[in-house]
């Protein structure tokens, strides 16, 4: 029998949890973004294509979202502490592997294939995981603020990076990395218990005589495939899939992977490209933060509109922007504004479809959605650069995608919870 184990601040030792969990996001952001600094290294230390580097990238990304909805299941099945601590093990040890790497594969092994499952399980599904296990009221803001780690992620990691990798090549990046997942063990097994009834607690919001639901049981693997079964009938999901992959794809596939590329073919040194995403990241930690906070008191429907809408725009006028410092500040903060701002209302959707239980499983798959469309605008990106020498039909093309989105978000119609999605007790 397990003895429950008292923690400070009553119901508020949620917020500590959110931290922890917080740190570990940013960590996760911080690797899968690594590679956009270390393409050019890589590239002048071995020769390598840029569409070669490009696949691993995108191989990273989408085991990175596909990886999501198993490790949500996972963490129902045998624990969420365990899951997150194996995935950050993960993370460290294949980064630390690729420091003796000399083929391309061994590239695609450890940056796109072993990163890509260990920070798969690190990411927004986790978040949402630890919003339903924690949280009855405030659910949006908190989210908010645990989707803009990916930008907290850019803005502390990426100028450290980008000056690592200047200065040394792409094997400091690598060490940075792991050391930063490594750090975080400790702190996730001293401050995250399981749930909040596991130190004789309730959600946040709750009442004290609320019941925590029994955990799952049964074959991780068929629960994840059955959840998904039940929501594909459904056309709220693929509308919600739609819309996420267009989110990946105009993100971390394009922009997260190839700005700095970009920046660099207008002559924008290295350093001062990463400061431009730093930027936008300052203005992500603000928007997504406050789209938490919206989420919880506006439609989310009109929401994504605005949000994909105006991210469809900045994608479009960037080429044509003349990459001057007062252009690029401009693109920075409206794209930064929106830049993970899409994940409080298709998290509130999601889970207004498919239940507290079933929402963030289902949501792991709509993730998916959007690391499928990243990676396919990493190598896209990639590609159109070799074909073309320049970026520039890759992000027309993104923004054209961010305004079909915005088409799509209206036309999802609110649901309530099903009674058949939820996983077996």
């Amino acid at each position: 029998m397990t003895i429950a184990r008292t923690r400070p601040f009553g119901q508020r030792y949620a917020f500590v949890v959110v931290g922890v969990i917080f740190l570990a996001l940013l960590i996760s952001s911080g690797l899968r973004s690594a590679p956009s600094v270390m393409m050019l290294p890589l590239e002048e230390a071995f020769g390598w294509r840029r569409d070669t580097i490009s696949s691993a990238a995108a191989i990273g990304i989408f085991l990175y979202g596909l990886a999501g909805p198993f490790a949500a299941a996972f963490m129902e099945r045998f624990g969420l502490r365990r899951t997150l601590m194996g995935a950050l093990l993960l993370m460290s040890g294949s980064t630390l592997l690729s420091l003796g790497m000399t083929q391309p594969w061994q590239l695609i092994a450890t940056w796109g294939i072993m990163s890509g499952i260990g920070t798969g399980a690190v990411a927004t599904v986790l978040g949402a995981t630890i919003v339903n296990r924690w949280f009855k009221t405030n659910r949006g803001l908190v989210m908010g603020l645990m989707s803009a780690s990916s930008a907290t992620g850019l803005l502390v990691f990426l100028p450290v990076l980008a000056m690592l990798a200047q200065s040394g090549g792409w094997r400091p990046v690598a060490i940075a990395v792991a050391i930063a997942a490594a750090a975080l063990l400790p702190l996730v097994y001293l401050l995250v218990p399981e749930r909040p009834a596991s130190i004789g607690l309730t959600r946040y919001g709750a009442d004290a005589d609320e019941v925590s639901p029994a955990p799952a049981t049964g074959n991780f693997l068929l629960n994840t495939l059955s959840t998904l079964g039940k929501a594909a009938r459904t056309r709220v999901f693929w509308y919600l899939f739609a819309t996420f992959f267009v989110c990946g794809f105009t993100t971390n596939g394009l922009v997260g992977t190839h700005l700095i590329a970009f920046c660099g073919d207008m002559g924008i040194p290295e350093v001062q490209a990463a400061g431009l995403l730093a930027l936008m990241g300052i203005f992500d930690l603000i928007g997504t933060t406050l789209s938490g906070w919206l989420t919880d008191r506006f439609d989310p429907r009109k929401l994504l509109f605005v949000y994909y809408g105006v991210r469809g725009l900045s994608l479009m006028y960037l080429p044509y922007s003349g990459f001057s410092v007062a252009s690029l500040t401009i693109f920075a903060v409206l794209y930064g504004l929106d830049w993970i701002a899409t994940v409080p209302p298709t998290l509130r959707l999601s889970n207004e479809a498919f239940g507290d239980r079933s929402g963030p499983l289902v949501f792991g798959w709509i993730v998916a959605g959007h690391q499928v469309g990243a990676a396919c605008a990493a190598f896209f990106g990639g590609f159109m650069r070799e074909i073309q020498g320049n970026y520039e039909i890759a992000f027309l093309i993104a923004g054209v995608t961010g305004l079909l989105a915005a088409v799509i978000s209206m036309l999802i119609e609110p649901r309530q919870p099903q009674a058949a999605t939820p996983l077996p007790a």
